[in-house]
């Protein structure tokens, strides 16, 4: 998964900056936060919550007229913010990795940290999941069952406590 360099050294050819990569594909002048939305398959709404709410890594850069222009390495780093989102991190954490990655180097062991708890949790959500999954098969062959040997209507339903229908 992508891991912004939102540092590199100067010069863009600098190993690791975007430019180098080809990661600046949305042109120079960038996309307009409809296009960025369009293209990130989140809401305007979430672009600009995102941004106040420190979740980016770079600042994404603006027109003369102040208006928003994302970069491809801004719809990168968007993705990986909906991913994990997607999955569960908490608004907090999703911050304090924003952070962390936009620092530089140096404290990749405490993203790893980060992201090896929150991969536990996810593991965890999983299992229960496909427990869950097993519970739902299970029934859905009785129904199946049921219906095939035409005794459905002995299935299990609950009655009111007085014994009436």
């Amino acid at each position: 998964m992508l891991e912004v360099n939102a540092r590199p050294a100067s010069g863009s050819a600098a190993r690791g900056a975007p430019e180098a990569h080809g990661l600046d594909g949305a042109g120079q002048e960038g996309l307009s936060i409809a296009e960025a939305a369009r293209r990130t398959g989140v809401s305007v709404h979430t672009l600009r919550y995102y941004e106040r709410a420190g979740l980016v890594v770079t600042p994404v850069d603006r027109t003369a007229g102040g208006r928003r222009r994302y970069r491809q390495l801004d719809l990168d780093w968007i993705t990986v913010c909906t991913r994990l989102r997607a999955t569960g991190m908490p608004i907090k954490a999703i911050r304090r990795y924003a952070e962390l990655v936009a620092a530089g180097r140096g404290n990749e062991q405490q993203r790893l940290a980060l992201l090896e708890e929150h991969r536990a949790d996810v593991t965890a959500r999983l299992a229960e999941l496909q427990e869950n999954l097993t519970l739902i098969d299970h029934k859905i062959g009785v129904y199946r069952g049921r219906l095939a040997a035409g005794d459905a209507d002995r299935l299990w339903a609950p009655r009111p406590p007085d014994g009436t229908r």
